[in-house]
């Protein structure tokens, strides 16, 4: 068996919305410090609708192919529908990722939902704080 989907080598191959919005109305970043992958997400959004979406990975293959498929899933559609999006959901629209890949899928949803976050903060919008939980440090925080 492949260990990774036909989906999985082809985002990762041929990633859509790669590079930067420079007048980019959100942007999110988060990274794992355990495996060093850092995903940062840009938003444009006009009257409630994620117009354009892009991303900078660094990191594995199922990283990038995270971050590919997630811009794919929230592009053009209201950011409430984005919101909803889960690490699950971009797992599944790339046919599965191993176990111990599953953190990327984790990356592309906090990454957005950080893009939307800095998009509220950034136009004074009204939220409520519940939906932006802090990210969860890591399990084995970096010691001294």
């Amino acid at each position: 068996m492949a260990l990774y989907s036909d989906k999985v080598m082809d985002h990762f191959r041929n990633p859509r919305n790669v590079g930067k919005i420079d007048d980019a109305d959100g942007i999110g970043e988060v990274g794992n410090a355990v495996c060093g992958d850092i995903m940062k997400i840009y938003i444009k959004v006009e009257n409630d609708i994620i117009t354009d979406v892009k991303f900078n990975t660094f990191g594995c293959g199922s990283a990038i192919a995270s971050s590919s498929m997630a811009t794919e899933l929230i592009k053009g559609k209201p950011i409430s529908e984005a919101m909803e999006l889960t690490n699950k959901a971009v797992a599944e629209a790339l046919d599965g990722l191993p176990a111990y890949k599953m953190h990327c899928s984790v990356l592309a949803e906090e990454a957005i939902r950080a893009a939307i976050k800095d998009y509220y903060d950034r136009y004074n919008i009204p939220y409520d704080k519940s939906q932006f939980p802090d990210p969860v440090e890591e399990e084995h925080p970096a010691e001294e």
